[in-house]
């Protein structure tokens, strides 16, 4: 069966990365980008460039996006016009859940299908085996043109609300932002000592590459004691993690570091504190993180 055509609009290291995986499984890929230029060398490896969106649109059924955000789609895609009837557009590019669910509508209001993305891999990971994409939308839809979906990653359909891959694209860059920041504010506190980023960084590291062994350790997991309303202190407990909370905002007040990022995770220890679960392990910060305005 011939690989079915493909038309991708935006033109990033990620859009081109996705072209290329696409042409080198077989599918004819016709792609635009508003600065031609980007175009040379996926066009070199065999797409077909485009000289408008309603063109780019009108060259296969399949349509994915990889643009900065979604107020770009809109501001590409309105030149589209008709084109747009009968097509399922893919829109791999960042935004808010809300966001993809006014998508969804807008699409619908010009006779196409929309299913969202979130691209869970560098550019240079695409079409690898470690590679994976979350999509939701209409089950339809995604599921037409999971084969070719599956070129730029491992498809994980999440469900039917449009903003569900949003949503769990946000939740993981959720983790990985305020991770890169802890990395950086715990390098210039050993910096305020003398100790370089190139020492620091190895150091520190490990930590890292701990967390999720320390997360699986014993019976059940974290998620699932969570799940289960089970908090047991036998480990670690709220007290104890909210004194280290203090001593780090403490040093960094010290030696003159900012303190938004150690003072707003202190914050979550002294209110499961102050709702009187000290005694408890530290996941019991989620409460005050679910319902930050619920009185203690």
């Amino acid at each position: 069966m011939n690989a079915t055509p493909v038309t991708l609009i935006g033109l990033g290291p990620m859009g081109q990365a996705m072209v290329r995986s696409l042409l080198a499984a077989g599918h004819p890929v016709t792609v635009w980008n508003r600065t031609a230029g980007r175009a040379d060398g996926v066009v070199a490896d065999g797409a077909v460039l485009a000289a408008s969106p309603a063109e780019a649109v009108a060259a296969s059924e399949l349509v994915i996006l990889s643009l900065t955000d979604y107020q770009a789609m809109y501001d590409v895609l309105r030149a589209a016009g008709t084109a747009l009837a009968g097509r399922t557009i893919v829109n791999l590019s960042s935004d808010t859940p809300d966001r993809a669910r006014e998508a969804e509508a807008w699409a619908a209001g010009h006779g196409a299908r929309f299913v969202t993305g979130g691209v869970m891999t560098p550019a240079p990971m695409v079409g690898t085996d470690a590679a994976y994409v979350y999509y939701s939308g209409p089950s339809e839809a995604f599921e037409a043109h999971r084969p070719a979906l599956a070129r730029i990653g491992a498809p994980r359909y999440l469900g039917e609300d449009a903003g569900l891959a949003q949503l769990m694209y946000q939740a993981h860059l959720d983790v990985f932002l305020t991770s890169l920041s802890a990395l950086m504010h715990a390098t210039a506190l050993l910096g305020s000592a003398g100790i370089t980023a190139a020492e620091a960084v190895p150091e520190l590291m490990p930590t890292l590459a701990d967390i999720p062994a320390m997360l699986q350790a014993g019976e059940e997991n974290v998620g699932a004691q969570i799940d289960a309303g089970e908090h047991p202190g036998h480990l670690s407990t709220a007290t104890m993690m909210g004194a280290t909370a203090d001593h780090i905002v403490a040093t960094s007040a010290a030696v003159g570091i900012d303190l938004t990022l150690p003072r707003a995770v202190r914050s979550h220890y002294h209110r499961a504190i102050a709702d009187g679960h000290g005694k408890e392990n530290w996941t019991r910060i989620i409460d005050g993180i679910r319902d930050p305005d619920q009185p203690r």
